[in-house]
């Protein structure tokens, strides 16, 4: 029987990944880096987290950027005594932005506390050793355009901040996110397009996520090879927004596109981040959390995700 179009697509992945890896085994020596986004863990404390992320096999973690203001937010001393007591280290920081911190917004009293909170994140995201700071151009969990211009707004309010990622060495990774939650710049040659508009060096970087790959690319593992070099993070969830292995995302072609691309070479990480269905997620991360429902996301992620990383690369 004939291969339906996607498969088709998932075949050639598999076949340029079983030569590459009889070719270069070398290039598979070193594994992909699994890190877990926490905003999701609601109201729970950073040590909570932590313990749960390390229980689990992890040893990265996305850090919530909630510093939404002066007085609000992780401490870095605290932050940096509770890496060390737990052996854990930051991926990167979560960038959250809302119609009240909008990099694109009409009013610039909102672009201005857009600058103002990727200031302070720069500043937390390279104290405690952050790779990236994932930022998107305009809030989530609104779909709905403001004008004809806010892509030029949002251009010109982030590259004003060029310099500051410069001197920081935090990487700006820009996140494509579906058309039901925000405006524009929903998949990998949106967000290239993106970076290439804005034109600072500084300024280079994509944060993907799968969950809204499954809506906007036509095919998950061909957006992430576009992505190349480009991709320094990756969010994870299944078709459900749930745990890995509870939906019916491909993981397998997902997983042998990045080794394609050499994902598992320097600092570049798989991030889970299942926060379940919906147009806007951020209510949950001022919600008092279900640890068990937790404890079983990451579980249950982690394990099916190394599991299939083995199958693949047993083959």
């Amino acid at each position: 029987m004939k291969l339906q179009n996607y498969q088709l697509k998932n075949e050639k992945i598999k076949d340029a990944f079983l030569k590459l890896k009889s070719e270069q085994p070398e290039l598979f020596q070193e594994r992909l880096k699994l890190s877990w986004s926490n905003w999701g863990f609601g109201l729970e404390t950073l040590e909570e987290s932590i313990i749960r992320l390390k229980e689990a096999g992890l040893e990265y973690i996305e850090l919530h950027g909630n510093h939404y203001g002066d007085d609000l937010g992780y401490d870095v001393e605290e932050t940096l005594s509770l890496l060390k007591k737990y052996d854990m280290k930051v991926s990167g920081v979560c960038g959250m932005f809302s119609a009240e911190n909008d990099l694109s917004s009409n009013l610039p009293s909102k672009r201005q506390a857009a600058i103002s909170y990727i200031k302070r994140e720069l500043a937390f995201t390279s104290a405690v050793g952050g790779e990236y700071l994932l930022v998107v151009p305009g809030a989530v969990g609104r779909p709905n355009a403001y004008d004809d211009t806010e892509f030029e707004r949002s251009i010109r309010t982030l590259r004003g901040l060029g310099t500051l990622f410069a001197e920081s060495g935090v990487k700006a990774a820009i996140e494509p996110i579906r058309s039901a939650e925000v405006s524009f710049v929903h998949t990998v040659a949106d967000a290239k397009n993106y970076i290439e508009a804005v034109d600072h060096e500084a300024i280079q970087h994509i944060n993907g996520d799968i969950y809204h790959m499954q809506s906007e690319e036509a095919h998950i593992g061909e957006a992430i090879i576009e992505a190349g070099n480009r991709l320094v993070n990756l969010h994870l969830a299944d078709s459900n927004r749930g745990a890995l292995g509870e939906g019916f995302m491909d993981i397998d072609t997902i997983i042998m596109a990045l080794y394609l691309i050499g994902y598992n070479q320097g600092n570049r990480f798989l991030t889970p981040e299942p926060l379940g269905p919906g147009g806007d997620p951020y209510p949950a991360m001022n919600s008092i959390p279900d640890k068990r429902k937790l404890d079983h996301l990451v579980r249950q992620t982690a394990t099916y995700f190394r599991e299939r990383e083995n199958e693949l690369l047993s083959l």
